[in-house]
Parts: structure tokens; C-alpha cells; sequence
């Protein structure tokens, strides 16, 4: 800009680039003793984990892993990866975070893509790359991670165990100062078609992230996350780095938990034991633990649970809240670090009866510091705040990483479509590709899901559009019964429900599917959201 003045630095100032280690000055001193759990396993401090991350780089470097490098891990949630996700980096290396929910040719996939050189892995996949190894093209060492006292057998030509590895190295490490952009971390997702995307962050990115995030979470008043919670996440740690949760969590210096696998009966009894107050989940793992039998026994009451990664249904919600639990939505994508956007009350709000606050906990939320939210017809125009008029998102950060084709006009195209109303709050309809196009009007696959899941009887519900002859599309809706209503739900029942909505003009007579499949179980992505590609592909095959 024209006349404007930019300030010189002293030639002895320190530059201080944003680098993933500078997260690590506060916990260390606001909260050393504060305790870091993996399971019922393992129990430590933060000054442990302190140590411990300057061990694992003093042992990766001895292993020969310099800047540039790229390091893999297949592990459950545990404090190995809270680890890996401080010590990778701060080398100046990056960490590939492997989604284990892939299939075996995928997996093969990325870690050739990514040029992975080092790799741990947990014994449960070591059978897994036992098959891949010969196809493994730069990988030259391979640490196992064990949780039993017992080394398991394996023909993988594994160089040492991790925690043998660990108490051999310096517990001092001289982290260097680098560029800020320099990539950090890699992970990848599962496209509508072809090898999974590579997504890769850079130390800035992330460092912003989690500032904005801290800021969002915890200087209003709901939700929060501050430093005198207990942290669990139940957003895999190969995801999105959990939703970038853990690096605000040790920030903090907050108590943190990690299960390990996520089964329903060890989260509820670590809930219980530990005292968790604060995770994070896509809606069918939360449904999966609401529905186990043991979380009837358990007083949830207090836990703050922040939903993403698909909508939260009414349903859901109110099961939720009528356990005392505290669910507020949010939104975001993994090409934005994830977090754009996270539904925080109002003060005005706060009064609120309960139904009354889900109906604003249950939408997207308003954008989180730093994000410049938008809302665009298909010419780009921006649309009015008004709750009404639907338009994609499009978005600004500071640290998105998209490809070319999806920046236009200076915005990131997120492919989603929403509303904004008049109090700021975003308001998913639909993902571009899920809306139902059919005689002529658009249907939000969203909004059935949202009432079917209001029905007693209802568990879980997927809506999708199938191809129709006339119609173009019609909606087809595939439900699973709550416990004990298991071949006593009527397709009729689910109907005459919804006609309901239609008398009442909440949605119209072209909403109605035409087929209600009462089935046993949902497909699911490899990060447990809706698959509605595979849905949509069985329905169409049947």
C-alpha cells in the first residue's frame, strides 16, 4: 500500500518464526506436574513429556533422520503420538500420519506418495506391513510400539522398540530455529474418486491454528477448553492432527487422556475414572457410546463434547443434552487445519431453555478468529445474512493448504452449502455433491436426516438422492432402529411422521423419500461420518 511504513528490525532482534516447539514454553512451566494418561498403562508428567520428546529426536537423528525426512506412524491415540507430534517436526522433518482405516493398497499408497524413510508401528499392524514391506519404496527403518511387556513376532525387519529406543537417548535436545513454511505434517483423505489426497501443513499453519482455536474455545463462555479440564480426544489422531486438539490441549497444559483404540466400554469407563470434561467426535461415535449399554450406569453430566466432521441431528442432540451432556457443533474442513467454525452461545443466550440452545449448538457456528466466512451464489455474488438465502461457503485463513482448482476470486471453495443468519451463525443445508436434485426443486438431504432422526424409534438415518427415471432424483433414506425396535418400525410409520412436517410447511412433498430401508448398520467412512458414495451405490445396485 502506497505511504505505508514497514518496521526494520535490529540486526540483533530474534526473528521468533512460528515453529510448532514455541506451543511447549508455557505448559512446561504453568503445569510440569500435570498428568498426561495413555489408557491404564502408562501415567506421566508434563515434564516427562518434555523429556521424552527431546528423546525421541535425539534418537530419530541417531537413526539418521534429518530435515526434509519423512516420518510415519500407524498407532492407536496414545502418548507415543502426542510424542511424535512435538519431536517429528521440531527436527525440521514430517510426520506422516497414517490412517489405519484404510485399505492395504491405500496405505501403500501414501506412504510411497509420501516417501516415508522412518516408521513406527504399533504391533497390532504389524501383519499389515509385513505384506506391504517389499513395496515400501524409501522406507530403511521400522521402531515397533508395544503396550505388553512381550515383544511380538514379526518377519518385519524391525530396528528397535520404542521404548528400549527411548532410554538409551539424550533427554536433551537443541531444536533448531528454521522457516516458519517449512511442511510439518502430512496425512491423507479418501477422495470420491482415485488414490487419497495428500494434505500437508506447515509450522505456521498449525501454530495459527491452534492459537484461534484456544481463542474460540476458551475466552467465551461455552464451549470451553481451559486449562483446569480433562481432554480425551475421539477424533483419531491421523486425522487432522485430531482436529488440531492435542497441540491446544498440551498448550494449556491441561490433563490429557488417550484410549487407545476407541471402543465404547474403555471411553465410558476413562469418562468415569478420569473425569474427562472435554472431547471432540463425528456424531456416529458418540452415538456408538450413548448406545452401549454401560453409559446408562455413567453419570455424563458436564462432559463437553464437540461435535464435527458431519451434522449433529436433533435427535442426537437431545439424546445427548438429556444426559447432561454439554454438545455444541462446529465445522471445518481438513484442508483448513480443520477448524473454521464452532457454534458459541451468545451471552444473551445463555438463559435459554435447552431446546432452544441445541437449535443453535446443532448449527456450524460462527467463524472462529481469523477466518473471513462468506456465503456466494454460483456467480460469486455474496449473499445476504438472513438464515434464508443458500449459497456455498467460501473461506479465508491464515492457514488453509488447498489445490488451485478450488481458489477462485481470491476465496477457498469449501464445496458445502449453508445459510447465515442474522446473529452470524452458519447453518450447514448440505454438502454440494449430497444436495437432491429432483423435480425441478432442491432437497437437503440434511434437513430429512435432521427430522427422521426426531422419530422414537429412530437410531441412526442416512438420507441420499438415487437416480429416478421422471423425477431426475428422489431421496432414499436408510435407518437403523434403537434397541428393542428391531423389525418394528414400519416404513408407513416413518411416512406418515414426516407428512406431518409437509402439512406443516416445514419441508415439502418432494422431500419425502420414496423408500425407507430399515437396515442393521450404516456405512461408514474410514473416519466414522455417513459414507453416502457407498449408500448411494448399494441402493443403485439393489
Amino acid at each position: 500500500m502506497k505511504g505505508a511504513k514497514l518496521i526494520h528490525r535490529t540486526p540483533s532482534a530474534y526473528e521468533y518464526p512460528l515453529l510448532i516447539k514455541q506451543l511447549l514454553h508455557t505448559p512446561i512451566l504453568y503445569a510440569p506436574g500435570q498428568e498426561i494418561i495413555y489408557r491404564e498403562l502408562v501415567r506421566y508428567t508434563y515434564r516427562d513429556l518434555y523429556a521424552r520428546i527431546n528423546r525421541l529426536a535425539s534418537a530419530l537423528t541417531s537413526l539418521g533422520v534429518k530435515p526434509g525426512d519423512t516420518v510415519a506412524v500407524l498407532d492407536w491415540d496414545s502418548h507415543r503420538y502426542l510424542e511424535c507430534f512435538y519431536a517429528v517436526p521440531m527436527l525440521g522433518a514430517i510426520l506422516h500420519t497414517v490412517n489405519i482405516r484404510l485399505s492395504p493398497e491405500q496405505i501403500l499408497y501414501t506412504m510411497n506418495h509420501a516417501e516415508d524413510t522412518v516408521v513406527l508401528v504399533h504391533e497390532d499392524f504389524l501383519p499389515l506391513l509385513e505384506d506391504l514391506a517389499g513395496k515400501l519404496e524409501t522406507v530403511r527403518t521400522f521402531i515397533l510400539l508395544k503396550d505388553d511387556s512381550e515383544s511380538p513376532a514379526t518377519a518385519l525387519p524391525v530396528s528397535t522398540e520404542y521404548e528400549e529406543m527411548m532410554a538409551g537417548a539424550d533427554d536433551s535436545f537443541d531444536f533448531p530455529d528454521f522457516h516458519e513454511d517449512t511442511q510439518a505434517t502430512v496425512f491423507y483423505t479418501t477422495g470420491t474418486t482415485g488414490d487419497p489426497k495428500g494434505v500437508y501443513f506447515s509450522h505456521r499453519q498449525l501454530v495459527l491454528h491452534t492459537l484461534s482455536s484456544g481463542v474460540a474455545l476458551g475466552s467465551f463462555k461455552e464451549p470451553r477448553l481451559q486449562s483446569g479440564d480433562v481432554y480425551m480426544p475421539i477424533t483419531p489422531m491421523f486425522h487432522v492432527h485430531a482436529w488440531g486438539m492435542p497441540y491446544l490441549a498440551t498448550l494449556l497444559g491441561v490433563k490429557q487422556i488417550y484410549p487407545g483404540q476407541y471402543e465404547a466400554e474403555r471411553l465410558l469407563r476413562l469418562i468415569e475414572k478420569e473425569r474427562v470434561t472435554f472431547s471432540h467426535c463425528v456424531p456416529t461415535l458418540l452415538h456408538m457410546m450413548l448406545t452401549d449399554p454401560l453409559a446408562r450406569e455413567i453419570d455424563l453430566t458436564g462432559w463437553k463434547v464437540n461435535i464435527g466432521g458431519s451434522a449433529l441431528s436433533k435427535g442426537l442432540a437431545m439424546d445427548a443434552a438429556g444426559r447432561g451432556i454439554e454438545v455444541v457443533a462446529g465445522y471445518g474442513m481438513s484442508e483448513t487445519c480443520p477448524v473454521l467454525t464452532i457454534s458459541i452461545l451468545k451471552p444473551e443466550m445463555l438463559d435459554w431453555d435447552m431446546e432452544q440452545k441445541l437449535d443453535v449448538q446443532r448449527k456450524a457456528g460462527f467463524p472462529i478468529p481469523l477466518v473471513d466466512l462468506e456465503v456466494v451464489d454460483d456467480t460469486g455474488r455474496l449473499l445476504p445474512k438472513d438464515g434464508k438465502s443458500a449459497g456455498e461457503i467460501v473461506v479465508r485463513t491464515p492457514e488453509p493448504q488447498k489445490s488451485e482448482e478450488l481458489w477462485k476470486g481470491g476465496w477457498l471453495h469449501t464445496g458445502d452449502i449453508a445459510t447465515i443468519d442474522e446473529e452470524g451463525y452458519v447453518q450447514i443445508t448440505d454438502r454440494l455433491k449430497d444436495v437432491i436434485k429432483t423435480g425441478g426443486e432442491w432437497v437437503s438431504s440434511l434437513d430429512i436426516e435432521n427430522l427422521i432422526s426426531q422419530h422414537e424409534a429412530v437410531s441412526e438415518v442416512a438420507v441420499v438422492g438415487v437416480n429416478d427415471e421422471k423425477w431426475g432424483e428422489r431421496p432414499i433414506a436408510v435407518m437403523v432402529p434403537k434397541p428393542g425396535r428391531e423389525g418394528g418400525v414400519a416404513e408407513k410409520e416413518i411416512k406418515a411422521f414426516l407428512e406431518k412436517f409437509v402439512e406443516e410447511g416445514v419441508i415439502s412433498k418432494w422431500a419425502v423419500p420414496n423408500r425407507i430401508y430399515v437396515v442393521d448398520e450404516i456405512p461408514k467412512t474410514s473416519v466414522g461420518k455417513m459414507d453416502k458414495k457407498e449408500i448411494k451405490k448399494l441402493l443403485e445396485n439393489s
